[in-house]
């Protein structure tokens, strides 16, 4: 996910120093916060824990936990949300901002003082909605099941107030930076008499941006005009570089107000979406499954995967990269992480195939090409979103990956063997016999662990013993069971993924709520169903909208990350799918292989860039790990080729 950090000091542009202690106060307080929210969180994992034992041992459960859930869910958003914009955890395009960042710094300046704007104009209007809520709630509002359970609300409005009120306040003090900033870059400028080029053409884009939307605004337009100019806005907004939850809420904010022709409907709905909307037990089964999959990762389980793949296949030629794709799939039966596997097998397998007479680029296209699987194999953060959007049981979705997942691996591992045969100039003359020292019971016991993990959590969701969210928190449970067992959890450690697992979800949960307030807009302006009556008019049939809607993937996969182009697609793609008879879980499958497409394609390519920044060999170019996962990308578009023409190998599962 691309992003961008703002801690930069905050004297650069000349602050005075009363507003650096000030600044210093409020970054002190949001830590504190956010650590409170870390470990909100952290607790979560213990108590939905105990709900499972105290029902299956004591036939008594808890009472009120998926209220609880909902309720920790939201109050630890609001508490890590200033922190993560502060750590640079906000989610936005840089393909524009970051080239501009260095070849026009005072226009670059100039945006950045814009997009606080926005930013404090957003959180600000949350803020207004939270206060109004919690007058509601004050003092004896309550929610739950009378005489039950029952949980006071307005603590909770209270929580969404402070913590809107300090992102808001963080976005001002990025505003004020950026001025100081802006004012000592004019005075360099003048002092030097160097003038910035093309500083007025950007600003001319500003400026028909705002009368742009002064046209739509005040323009007599239909709901689908509107819908239509807030897509194209969509994508010149994101494009540009604003975060991307901001850009979402803003134009939703925008459209409902002009399409109802008053603001009162559109403070409404973005009070309602940031009140309510993500008070949902099932959102937990994002930061359980996160903190299982960093927990993983932190104690070094894939690299212990890896020994044992490549001990298997010593003697298969091309064994090596067998074995990293296999590590792969075993290592996203755990962690549901595209970004880390490419971390940890970058560090684990790229330097035993150099030296053992793979090229580099092979070696790191492997790596980057075989990392996509974190997003497919189950549990899938991926499957988890696409799940919440599209309304689909997140059980099902995983047993409808388990097939495609294994076909992608193996037709990696087919064409890898296949290509060390008859192209060695990409693959290398890599030597088939590794003299690895191991003994069955040895390579038993190091996969271990993740034979347990996958039983538990994939064996608990098919077998129904266990809803999504209990097996996320099972797998997280027994996650650091089994790291503390093997001595290779520190508390340092422990600290940084639970830091780690908060900024994740606050990210993923931030952009799910600006989407969910986006698809309100666009729901209302009747354009989905007016472009799928567009469609069927034009007699493309189903074949013909998948094959530009996969076009279309791939391409908007090229520029933003994979979260973002489902949050902003699927609203206006799903109506259609559903208007042609075509089965959401499948299209949920086919979406997602799509969509990883873009983690190995330029110029984003984020599974690249972890590559390129894990990667201690210097040497070893962007260019020639996007070469190198070219190959991949290819065997991903021929699997999806193969799951639309035969959807029945996605849905087998489900109708055995």
């Amino acid at each position: 996910m691309a992003i961008a950090n703002h801690s930069e000091t905050l004297d650069k542009g000349g602050a005075p120093g009363f507003y650096r202690r000030l600044a210093n106060i409020f970054t002190r307080t949001i830590s504190i916060l956010n650590s409170v929210g870390t470990l909100w969180v952290f607790a979560l994992m213990f108590l939905i824990c105990s709900d499972i034992i105290a029902r299956a041992f004591y036939n008594v459960p808890i009472r009120g936990v998926p209220e609880i859930v909902g309720y920790s869910l939201i109050g630890a958003l609001y508490l890590q949300l200033a922190h993560s914009l502060h750590v640079g955890r906000f989610a936005r395009a840089e393909m524009f901002i970051e080239p501009l960042s260095r070849n026009r710094p005072i226009t670059y300046t100039l945006f950045q003082i814009i997009f606080s704007l926005g930013g404090i104009f957003v959180f600000g209007l949350i803020a207004f909605g939270a206060i109004t809520k919690f007058e509601e709630a004050w003092p004896d509002l309550k929610f739950g099941v009378e005489g039950d359970f029952t949980v006071l609300v307005w603590p909770l409005r209270l929580i969404i107030f402070i913590g809107s009120v300090m992102v808001a306040v963080k976005y001002l003090s990025l505003f004020i930076e950026n001025l100081f900033e802006f004012r000592r870059q004019i005075i360099v400028r003048m002092s030097l008499s160097e003038k910035e080029p093309l500083q007025l053409y950007y600003l001319l884009i500003i400026l028909g941006l705002f009368l742009g939307g002064y046209y739509v605004a005040t323009g007599d337009l239909s709901k689908v005009a509107i819908g239509a100019f807030s897509l194209i806005g969509m994508l010149v907004v994101i494009f540009m570089g604003i975060h991307i939850g901001v850009g979402l809420i803003l134009l939703g904010f925008a459209g409902i107000w002009m399409m109802m022709g008053t603001p009162t409907i559109a403070i409404n709905a973005v009070k309602l979406a940031s009140n309510e909307f993500l008070r949902s037990y099932f959102f937990g089964v994002i930061p359980l499954f996160v903190l299982m999959g960093l927990i993983v990762n932190e104690s070094e389980i894939g690299g212990d995967t890896f020994d044992v793949a490549r001990w298997v296949l010593r003697k298969v030629k091309g064994g090596l990269g067998v074995a990293t794709v296999i590590a792969n799939a075993i290592f996203a039966a755990i962690t549901g992480s595209s970004i880390a596997s490419a971390a940890v097998f970058t560090k684990v397998a790229v330097p035993h195939m150099m030296k053992h007479g793979y090229t580099p680029k092979f070696a790191v296209g492997t790596v980057a090409g075989s990392s996509i699987l974190g997003m497919l194999i189950p549990p899938s953060l991926l499957l988890i979103i696409y799940g919440f959007v599209a309304e689909q049981s997140v059980g099902l979705l995983f047993l409808a990956a388990v097939i495609p997942g294994i076909i992608l691996a193996i037709a990696m591992s087919i064409a890898i063997i296949g290509m060390a045969h008859f192209w060695p100039s990409y693959v290398g003359r890599p030597s088939m016999d590794y003299n690895i020292d191991m003994k069955i019971g040895t390579a038993a016991w190091m996969v271990l662990p993740i034979i347990i993990l996958v039983v538990a959590v994939l064996g608990g969701i098919y077998g129904g013993i266990f809803t999504p969210v209990e097996a996320g928190a099972v797998g997280a449970a027994g996650a650091l069971i089994l790291s503390i067992i093997k001595r290779r959890l520190t508390w340092p450690k422990l600290w940084k993924v639970l830091m780690e697992t908060g900024h994740t979800t606050v990210s993923v949960l931030f952009l799910i709520l600006a989407a969910n307030i986006y698809a309100r807009m666009l729901a209302l302006s009747g354009l989905p169903q007016t472009v799928s009556e567009l469609i069927g008019s034009a007699d493309l049939g189903f074949m013909g909208f998948l094959i530009l809607y996969l076009v279309l993937v791939i391409i908007l996969g090229m520029f933003l990350d994979s979260i973002s182009i489902m949050l902003i697609i699927l609203p206006l793609v799903l109506p259609i799918v559903l208007n042609f008879g075509g089965d959401l879980v499948w299209f949920g499958i086919v979406t997602v292989i799509a969509v990883e497409m873009g983690l190995l394609t330029p110029p984003l390519g984020i599974a690249v860039y972890v590559v390129k920044s894990t990667i201690s060999d210097a040497s070893i170019t962007l260019n020639q790990i996007f070469a190198g996962a070219f190959p991949y990308v290819v065997i991903m578009l021929l699997v999806t080729i193969l799951l639309i023409v035969f959807p029945q190998l996605s849905l087998f599962l489900l109708n055995s």
